[in-house]
């Protein structure tokens, strides 16, 4: 029996990530339509941003969105200049930018791995449902229904970044 994937991490700089979450959509892999069309409404998706900005090492290595799949089929979106990507929109849920490295020895895909970033090279990346919950507990950290959620002394709710991490 095979199982249908579900659940996804999208790799993106976290500036890039803030767009989409202020434009309730999401993008991968510089627009590319085959990766985003394996993404289907309804599915989770935890975006995980290695920078603040595209091409820069400032180490943020985050998870800094999550949310889930919008109905509706992807659409390309004219952003000027020729640049033509394809988007999903996506409902984005109210969550803290969450540092990776916690979580490396909680998920199946990192566990034991040194070069555990290797998996995030093409842009999206399917995770078992179980290390997708320990990313949406980290980031949402949900005590109970009388409580609301409860933030990281850490964390920052996205799209800001860490204080330390702005420029």
């Amino acid at each position: 029996m095979t199982t249908a994937t579900t659940h996804w991490i999208a790799v993106a700089s976290a500036d890039h990530v803030a767009r989409g979450r202020a434009g309730g959509f999401m993008q991968v892999c510089h627009g590319k339509r085959g990766p985003l069309a394996r993404i289907m409404p309804g599915h989770r998706v935890a975006y995980y941003s290695p920078s603040i900005r595209m091409g820069e090492a400032d180490g943020l290595q985050s998870f800094t969105a999550l949310g889930t799949v919008s109905a509706g089929e992807l659409y390309a979106f004219d952003m000027g200049g020729g640049f033509v990507p394809f988007r999903r929109n996506v409902i984005w849920d109210d969550a803290a930018i969450t540092p990776i490295r916690p979580l490396l020895e909680l998920m199946d895909f990192s566990r034991d791995k040194r070069n555990w970033g290797y998996a995030f090279r093409f842009g999206v990346v399917a995770v078992s449902p179980k290390d997708f919950g320990v990313i949406e507990a980290s980031m949402t950290r949900i005590t109970g229904a009388a409580d609301g959620p409860c933030r990281p002394a850490t964390a920052t709710r996205t799209p800001d970044f860490p204080p330390a991490a702005r420029r």
